[in-house]
Protein backbone atom coordinates (compact mmCIF):
# COMPACT_ATOMS: atom_id res chain seq x y z
CA UNK A 1 0.00 0.00 0.00
CA UNK A 2 1.50 3.43 -1.34
CA UNK A 3 1.78 6.17 1.25
CA UNK A 4 -1.33 7.60 -0.57
CA UNK A 5 -3.72 5.27 -0.03
CA UNK A 6 -2.48 4.86 3.64
CA UNK A 7 -3.91 8.43 3.91
CA UNK A 8 -6.82 8.08 2.46
CA UNK A 9 -7.41 4.59 4.30
CA UNK A 10 -6.66 6.84 7.55
CA UNK A 11 -8.68 9.81 6.79
CA UNK A 12 -11.73 7.48 6.01
CA UNK A 13 -11.22 5.60 9.19
CA UNK A 14 -10.87 9.25 11.45
CA UNK A 15 -14.13 9.87 9.56
CA UNK A 16 -15.92 6.77 10.62
CA UNK A 17 -14.53 6.75 14.29
CA UNK A 18 -15.74 10.27 14.86
CA UNK A 19 -19.44 8.80 13.17
CA UNK A 20 -19.08 6.06 16.43
CA UNK A 21 -17.95 8.69 19.10
CA UNK A 22 -20.95 10.50 18.32
CA UNK A 23 -23.69 7.63 18.19
CA UNK A 24 -21.70 6.74 21.43
CA UNK A 25 -22.20 10.08 23.32
CA UNK A 26 -26.13 10.60 22.22
CA UNK A 27 -26.34 6.72 23.12
CA UNK A 28 -25.59 7.68 26.47
CA UNK A 29 -27.67 10.65 26.54
CA UNK A 30 -30.43 9.09 25.46
CA UNK A 31 -29.91 5.46 25.98
CA UNK A 32 -34.00 4.95 25.67
CA UNK A 33 -34.35 6.43 22.24
CA UNK A 34 -31.36 7.25 20.31
CA UNK A 35 -30.01 2.99 19.94
CA UNK A 36 -33.40 1.82 19.01
CA UNK A 37 -34.21 0.57 15.81
CA UNK A 38 -36.97 2.54 14.98
CA UNK A 39 -34.41 5.76 15.74
CA UNK A 40 -31.74 4.04 13.56
CA UNK A 41 -33.97 3.79 10.51
CA UNK A 42 -35.65 7.56 10.91
CA UNK A 43 -31.89 8.22 10.69
CA UNK A 44 -31.36 6.54 7.82
CA UNK A 45 -34.60 8.31 6.26
CA UNK A 46 -33.62 11.46 7.24
CA UNK A 47 -30.29 11.19 6.16
CA UNK A 48 -31.43 9.98 2.44
CA UNK A 49 -31.99 13.62 0.89
CA UNK A 50 -28.42 14.91 1.88
CA UNK A 51 -27.10 12.01 0.51
CA UNK A 52 -28.89 11.91 -2.68
CA UNK A 53 -27.99 15.91 -3.14
CA UNK A 54 -24.48 15.64 -1.42
CA UNK A 55 -23.48 13.08 -4.08
CA UNK A 56 -23.97 15.87 -7.10
CA UNK A 57 -21.99 18.20 -4.54
CA UNK A 58 -19.13 15.89 -4.14
CA UNK A 59 -18.50 16.46 -8.11
CA UNK A 60 -18.58 19.73 -8.07
CA UNK A 61 -16.36 20.12 -5.16
CA UNK A 62 -13.87 17.28 -6.68
CA UNK A 63 -13.22 19.95 -9.89
CA UNK A 64 -12.53 22.98 -7.13
CA UNK A 65 -15.94 24.66 -7.79
CA UNK A 66 -19.42 24.44 -5.69
CA UNK A 67 -22.85 24.36 -6.35
CA UNK A 68 -24.96 26.83 -4.47
CA UNK A 69 -28.57 25.96 -5.90
CA UNK A 70 -28.25 22.42 -5.11
CA UNK A 71 -31.13 22.87 -1.99
CA UNK A 72 -33.33 25.36 -4.06
CA UNK A 73 -33.03 23.14 -7.28
CA UNK A 74 -34.10 19.98 -4.97
CA UNK A 75 -37.36 22.47 -3.27
CA UNK A 76 -38.07 23.62 -7.00
CA UNK A 77 -38.33 19.77 -8.12
CA UNK A 78 -40.77 19.24 -5.44
CA UNK A 79 -43.05 22.12 -5.95
CA UNK A 80 -43.06 21.08 -9.71
CA UNK A 81 -44.33 18.07 -9.40
CA UNK A 82 -47.10 19.25 -6.39
CA UNK A 83 -48.48 21.49 -9.28
CA UNK A 84 -48.46 19.17 -11.77
CA UNK A 85 -50.31 16.89 -9.41
CA UNK A 86 -52.73 19.54 -7.81
CA UNK A 87 -53.14 22.48 -11.04
CA UNK A 88 -53.10 19.92 -13.92
CA UNK A 89 -54.56 16.43 -11.92
CA UNK A 90 -51.19 14.67 -13.74
CA UNK A 91 -50.73 11.56 -11.27
CA UNK A 92 -48.85 9.24 -13.48
CA UNK A 93 -45.38 9.05 -11.10
CA UNK A 94 -43.39 8.31 -14.14
CA UNK A 95 -44.51 11.10 -16.35
CA UNK A 96 -43.85 13.19 -12.67
CA UNK A 97 -40.69 11.73 -11.90
CA UNK A 98 -39.31 12.62 -15.57
CA UNK A 99 -40.82 16.27 -15.23
CA UNK A 100 -38.38 16.83 -11.70
CA UNK A 101 -35.78 15.70 -13.29
CA UNK A 102 -35.82 17.14 -16.43
CA UNK A 103 -36.42 20.69 -14.71
CA UNK A 104 -33.86 20.08 -12.48
CA UNK A 105 -30.86 18.87 -14.52
CA UNK A 106 -31.94 21.49 -16.95
CA UNK A 107 -31.05 24.08 -13.91
CA UNK A 108 -27.76 22.08 -13.56
CA UNK A 109 -26.47 22.35 -17.38
CA UNK A 110 -27.57 26.24 -17.33
CA UNK A 111 -25.31 26.53 -14.25
CA UNK A 112 -22.60 24.34 -16.04
CA UNK A 113 -22.96 26.85 -19.13
CA UNK A 114 -22.69 30.21 -17.34
CA UNK A 115 -19.31 28.86 -15.79
CA UNK A 116 -18.26 27.42 -18.99
CA UNK A 117 -19.39 29.21 -22.05
CA UNK A 118 -19.89 32.87 -20.22
CA UNK A 119 -16.39 32.41 -18.34
CA UNK A 120 -17.36 33.78 -15.20
CA UNK A 121 -14.86 34.30 -12.27
CA UNK A 122 -15.93 31.46 -10.01
CA UNK A 123 -19.40 28.98 -9.79
CA UNK A 124 -20.34 30.31 -6.89
CA UNK A 125 -21.91 33.43 -8.92
CA UNK A 126 -23.80 31.67 -11.16
CA UNK A 127 -24.66 29.34 -8.67
CA UNK A 128 -25.76 31.64 -6.25
CA UNK A 129 -27.79 33.71 -8.79
CA UNK A 130 -29.44 30.13 -9.58
CA UNK A 131 -30.16 29.42 -5.96
CA UNK A 132 -32.73 32.59 -5.83
CA UNK A 133 -33.84 32.16 -9.43
CA UNK A 134 -35.25 28.50 -8.53
CA UNK A 135 -36.10 29.83 -5.25
CA UNK A 136 -38.22 32.12 -6.63
CA UNK A 137 -39.49 30.27 -9.23
CA UNK A 138 -40.82 27.30 -6.46
CA UNK A 139 -43.08 30.73 -4.29
CA UNK A 140 -44.44 31.53 -7.34
CA UNK A 141 -45.36 28.04 -9.12
CA UNK A 142 -46.91 27.46 -5.50
CA UNK A 143 -48.14 30.61 -4.66
CA UNK A 144 -46.42 30.96 -1.54
CA UNK A 145 -48.44 28.32 0.02
CA UNK A 146 -47.87 24.33 0.78
CA UNK A 147 -48.48 21.93 -1.75
CA UNK A 148 -49.69 18.13 0.39
CA UNK A 149 -49.91 15.21 -1.82
CA UNK A 150 -51.60 13.40 0.53
CA UNK A 151 -55.05 11.88 -1.60
CA UNK A 152 -53.74 13.19 -4.89
CA UNK A 153 -53.24 9.76 -6.71
CA UNK A 154 -49.67 9.76 -6.01
CA UNK A 155 -48.92 6.61 -3.86
CA UNK A 156 -46.02 4.78 -5.70
CA UNK A 157 -44.37 7.99 -6.17
CA UNK A 158 -44.47 8.61 -2.11
CA UNK A 159 -43.75 5.28 -1.52
CA UNK A 160 -39.74 6.15 -3.27
CA UNK A 161 -39.63 8.29 -0.25
CA UNK A 162 -41.47 7.27 2.42
CA UNK A 163 -42.00 3.46 2.38
CA UNK A 164 -39.81 1.21 4.46
CA UNK A 165 -39.42 -2.50 2.78
CA UNK A 166 -38.57 -5.54 5.01
CA UNK A 167 -40.89 -4.93 7.50
CA UNK A 168 -41.66 -8.13 9.96
CA UNK A 169 -44.65 -8.19 12.12
CA UNK A 170 -45.65 -11.03 14.83
CA UNK A 171 -48.95 -13.24 14.84
CA UNK A 172 -50.77 -10.50 16.58
CA UNK A 173 -49.59 -8.48 13.79
CA UNK A 174 -47.60 -6.06 15.88
CA UNK A 175 -44.74 -4.52 14.15
CA UNK A 176 -40.86 -5.85 15.27
CA UNK A 177 -38.89 -4.55 12.87
CA UNK A 178 -39.85 -1.11 10.59
CA UNK A 179 -38.24 -2.49 7.95
CA UNK A 180 -35.23 -0.59 6.00
CA UNK A 181 -36.40 2.77 4.17
CA UNK A 182 -36.43 2.54 0.31
CA UNK A 183 -35.22 6.17 0.07
CA UNK A 184 -31.72 5.00 1.73
CA UNK A 185 -31.64 1.62 -0.01
CA UNK A 186 -31.93 3.84 -3.51
CA UNK A 187 -28.91 6.13 -1.74
CA UNK A 188 -26.75 2.57 -1.54
CA UNK A 189 -27.40 1.87 -5.18
CA UNK A 190 -26.40 5.49 -6.67
CA UNK A 191 -23.81 5.30 -4.16
CA UNK A 192 -22.23 2.11 -5.83
CA UNK A 193 -23.13 3.89 -9.35
CA UNK A 194 -21.16 6.49 -7.98
CA UNK A 195 -18.22 4.77 -6.73
CA UNK A 196 -17.59 2.80 -9.78
CA UNK A 197 -18.31 5.80 -12.00
CA UNK A 198 -15.66 7.50 -10.27
CA UNK A 199 -12.76 5.44 -9.86
CA UNK A 200 -13.11 3.26 -12.95
CA UNK A 201 -14.38 5.84 -15.75
CA UNK A 202 -12.35 7.51 -18.36
CA UNK A 203 -14.86 10.68 -17.22
CA UNK A 204 -14.48 10.02 -13.53
CA UNK A 205 -10.82 10.40 -13.60
CA UNK A 206 -11.15 13.16 -15.95
CA UNK A 207 -13.49 15.15 -13.05
CA UNK A 208 -10.53 14.62 -10.90
CA UNK A 209 -7.81 15.46 -13.06
CA UNK A 210 -9.77 18.97 -13.46
CA UNK A 211 -10.07 19.84 -9.93
CA UNK A 212 -6.32 18.38 -8.98
CA UNK A 213 -4.47 20.20 -12.08
CA UNK A 214 -6.68 22.17 -14.57
CA UNK A 215 -3.05 22.93 -16.40
CA UNK A 216 -2.34 19.64 -16.73
CA UNK A 217 -5.26 18.75 -17.62
CA UNK A 218 -5.63 20.84 -20.42
CA UNK A 219 -2.67 19.92 -21.74
CA UNK A 220 -3.69 16.29 -21.98
CA UNK A 221 -6.43 16.92 -24.17
CA UNK A 222 -9.05 17.31 -21.72
CA UNK A 223 -12.22 18.96 -22.76
CA UNK A 224 -12.07 20.85 -19.08
CA UNK A 225 -15.18 22.86 -20.43
CA UNK A 226 -17.45 19.75 -21.76
CA UNK A 227 -16.52 18.06 -18.36
CA UNK A 228 -17.61 20.87 -16.00
CA UNK A 229 -20.65 21.30 -17.67
CA UNK A 230 -21.32 17.58 -17.00
CA UNK A 231 -20.68 18.07 -13.48
CA UNK A 232 -23.08 20.92 -13.07
CA UNK A 233 -25.61 18.95 -15.01
CA UNK A 234 -25.08 15.82 -12.64
CA UNK A 235 -25.43 17.70 -9.29
CA UNK A 236 -28.61 19.38 -10.46
CA UNK A 237 -29.75 15.46 -11.42
CA UNK A 238 -29.23 14.42 -8.29
CA UNK A 239 -30.69 17.55 -6.79
CA UNK A 240 -33.83 16.45 -8.77
CA UNK A 241 -34.04 13.16 -7.34
CA UNK A 242 -33.18 14.57 -4.06
CA UNK A 243 -36.77 16.48 -4.66
CA UNK A 244 -38.66 13.33 -6.05
CA UNK A 245 -37.54 11.26 -2.65
CA UNK A 246 -38.68 14.30 -0.38
CA UNK A 247 -42.46 13.88 -1.94
CA UNK A 248 -42.65 10.71 0.10
CA UNK A 249 -40.46 12.13 2.74
CA UNK A 250 -42.70 15.13 3.78
CA UNK A 251 -45.64 14.34 2.10
CA UNK A 252 -45.94 18.12 0.94
CA UNK A 253 -44.30 20.36 -1.33
CA UNK A 254 -43.28 24.03 -0.18
CA UNK A 255 -41.35 26.71 -1.55
CA UNK A 256 -39.92 27.74 1.53
CA UNK A 257 -38.24 24.35 2.67
CA UNK A 258 -35.25 23.14 2.02
CA UNK A 259 -33.28 25.97 3.78
CA UNK A 260 -30.27 24.22 4.97
CA UNK A 261 -29.96 21.59 2.22
CA UNK A 262 -26.74 23.61 0.82
CA UNK A 263 -24.90 23.34 4.21
CA UNK A 264 -25.82 20.06 4.91
CA UNK A 265 -24.59 18.85 1.42
CA UNK A 266 -21.30 20.68 1.44
CA UNK A 267 -20.46 19.46 4.94
CA UNK A 268 -21.23 16.52 4.18
CA UNK A 269 -18.87 16.17 1.88
CA UNK A 270 -15.81 18.14 3.16
CA UNK A 271 -16.55 15.88 6.56
CA UNK A 272 -16.33 13.21 4.42
CA UNK A 273 -12.61 14.07 3.10
CA UNK A 274 -13.69 16.68 -0.01
CA UNK A 275 -11.95 19.98 -0.68
CA UNK A 276 -12.50 23.46 -1.78
CA UNK A 277 -9.16 22.99 -4.10
CA UNK A 278 -10.48 20.41 -5.52
CA UNK A 279 -9.23 17.05 -6.68
CA UNK A 280 -10.22 15.09 -3.30
CA UNK A 281 -13.07 13.45 -1.92
CA UNK A 282 -14.84 9.42 -2.06
CA UNK A 283 -18.41 8.90 -2.64
CA UNK A 284 -18.40 6.59 0.69
CA UNK A 285 -16.36 9.30 2.80
CA UNK A 286 -19.76 11.60 1.33
CA UNK A 287 -21.65 8.72 2.87
CA UNK A 288 -20.08 8.90 6.00
CA UNK A 289 -20.12 12.62 6.38
CA UNK A 290 -24.05 12.60 5.42
CA UNK A 291 -24.71 10.04 8.04
CA UNK A 292 -22.78 12.31 10.71
CA UNK A 293 -24.99 15.29 9.71
CA UNK A 294 -27.88 13.00 10.16
CA UNK A 295 -26.96 11.78 13.98
CA UNK A 296 -26.38 15.27 15.22
CA UNK A 297 -29.27 16.56 13.73
CA UNK A 298 -31.47 13.71 15.17
CA UNK A 299 -29.62 13.56 18.40
CA UNK A 300 -29.71 17.11 19.39
CA UNK A 301 -33.46 16.85 18.76
CA UNK A 302 -33.98 13.91 20.83
CA UNK A 303 -32.11 15.81 24.13
CA UNK A 304 -34.52 18.34 23.35
CA UNK A 305 -32.14 21.33 21.65
CA UNK A 306 -33.97 23.53 19.93
CA UNK A 307 -33.86 24.53 16.12
CA UNK A 308 -32.01 27.61 17.09
CA UNK A 309 -29.51 26.37 18.92
CA UNK A 310 -29.07 23.31 16.04
CA UNK A 311 -28.52 25.97 13.81
CA UNK A 312 -25.57 27.11 15.88
CA UNK A 313 -24.09 23.90 16.65
CA UNK A 314 -24.08 23.09 12.76
CA UNK A 315 -22.86 25.81 11.51
CA UNK A 316 -19.70 25.25 14.04
CA UNK A 317 -19.42 21.73 12.37
CA UNK A 318 -18.95 23.34 9.12
CA UNK A 319 -16.11 25.84 10.04
CA UNK A 320 -14.23 23.08 11.81
CA UNK A 321 -14.80 21.17 8.48
CA UNK A 322 -13.61 23.89 7.03
CA UNK A 323 -10.58 24.39 9.00
CA UNK A 324 -9.66 20.71 9.12
CA UNK A 325 -9.57 21.09 5.21
CA UNK A 326 -7.42 24.17 5.11
CA UNK A 327 -4.92 22.43 7.59
CA UNK A 328 -4.83 19.14 5.84
CA UNK A 329 -3.66 21.65 2.30
CA UNK A 330 -1.68 23.15 4.53
CA UNK A 331 0.17 20.28 5.74
CA UNK A 332 0.24 18.55 2.51
CA UNK A 333 1.65 21.35 0.48
CA UNK A 334 4.36 21.50 3.40
CA UNK A 335 5.11 18.10 2.67
CA UNK A 336 5.26 18.11 -0.95
CA UNK A 337 7.87 21.18 -0.85
CA UNK A 338 10.14 19.39 1.65
CA UNK A 339 10.04 16.38 -1.04
CA UNK A 340 10.94 18.59 -3.46
CA UNK A 341 13.65 19.90 -1.64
Amino acid sequence: MNMKKAKELLQKLGTLMALVILAAIFCILRPDKFPTVGNIMIILKQASINCLIASGMLCCLITAGIDLSVGSNCVMCTCLIGVLVQKFGITNPVVLILAGLAASTCAGIVNGLLLTRLDLPHPFVSTMGMKNVLWGLALVITGSTTIGFTGKGVDSLMWIGGSSILKIRNAEGAVTFPGIPFSFILVIVVFCIFHVFLTKSALGRQIYCCGGNAEAARLSGIPSKNVLTFVYALSGFMAGMAGVVSVGRLASANGNAGQTYDNDAIAACIVGGASFTGGKGTIWGTLIGAMIMAVIRNGLNLIGVSNDVQYIVIGAVIILAVTIDVVRNKMEAKARKMAAQ
